[in-house]
């Protein structure tokens, strides 16, 4: 179980994180705290939006503020495997073989439009975003730790992208939307940025180690035996919705199990409450549920069904 004191230093890097995030990102409070949530589950994050919001600008700060090693991955159609994983080339000097790393060995990678590149390339991250380990040329070798793939992708324009399958989709702990900003907020980025329309770059707060202790306090944060069946009841409940055909995976439930601890956590508690697991439900759920036909015709989201599906389930009274 969490002590008081171990709890309030994950609080402390939560709100480093979160301050950092905001001298550049202005409002989306939500979102940024389901990332770095995320982000102490050892989570992976995909920012999905329209062009222009600031998906890029958010991956790209949370890894800077992190201090741990980065590297930036620009997805295309002609991006192959070994320019993700790296290869092994023939050094004439030395007259042996050599491995190159490719960027997916750093601790926190920065996937761009993702959905850019083609099935082949896309699938040379299942392994690591599942296993964290990469495999080349039947050597299967461990990645850095702490490791996180921050993905963005455009849901709109469908020309030259190659949708993600369900598999790649699911090892994403949280998917985070950042929608367009409030009228005053919007105000707030053009006095902002009126000078320079290139985001300065952030300081870290935080480092690996720091992380890494922060990461461990979170999985000892209580969840009483009534919270934990309301998480396998929300889970069940998708997969019996009529207005989905597929509901939510074991993973899924571990997931949202596991960054109810994270959002108890930063709020300073060493125990989960039914709040918490509402809370994240939507970020943790919604990417991974697949409508069926008729919801789509109706104009039904997969948001749309998990608060249905949270407004059905009956809520653990405190005993």
């Amino acid at each position: 179980m969490a002590s008081e004191p171990q709890v309030d230093q994950v609080k402390e890097i939560a709100t480093r994180l979160r301050e950092g995030a905001q001298r550049v990102i202005v409002g989306k409070g939500e979102v940024i705290n389901s990332a770095i949530i995320a982000l102490l589950c050892r989570g992976h994050i995909l920012v999905e939006d329209v062009p222009g919001i600031g998906k890029t600008t958010l991956s790209k700060v949370l890894a800077q503020s992190l201090g741990c090693t980065f590297k930036r991955i620009q997805f295309t159609p002609d991006l192959m495997p070994t320019d993700v994983l790296g290869v092994n080339f023939f050094n004439q000097r030395s007259g042996e073989f050599e491995f190159r790393e490719g960027p997916i060995f750093a601790q926190v990678v920065l996937a761009d439009e993702i959905n850019r590149a083609t099935p082949r390339t896309q699938s040379a991250l299942l392994e690591a975003m599942q296993e964290r380990q990469a495999t080349i040329d039947g050597v299967s070798m461990p990645l850095p730790d702490p490791f996180v793939v921050i993905a963005t992708q455009n849901p709109i324009e469908m020309e030259g992208t190659f949708p993600l399958p369900e598999a790649q989709v699911d090892r994403f702990m949280v998917n985070v939307k950042l929608g367009y900003p409030s009228a005053d907020e919007e105000s707030d980025i053009l006095l902002r940025f009126e000078q320079d329309s290139v985001p300065p770059a952030v300081d870290p707060v935080t480092n690996a180690d720091e992380l890494r202790s922060a990461q461990r306090t979170v999985t000892t944060v209580r969840v009483d035996d009534s919270v934990r069946g309301y998480v396998v009841s929300i889970i069940r409940a998708t997969r019996e919705h009529e207005g989905l055909s597929l509901g939510a995976s074991p993973r899924a439930a571990l997931a949202l199990y596991k960054v109810s601890q994270a959002l108890a956590a930063i709020e300073g508690r060493d125990f989960v409450t039914p709040d918490d697991v509402k809370a994240m439900a939507v970020p943790v759920l919604s990417h991974r549920l697949v409508l069926t036909s008729n919801s789509r015709l109706r104009g039904h989201t997969t948001s749309q069904i998990v608060e249905q599906v949270l407004s059905a389930a009956p809520v653990p009274i405190e005993r």
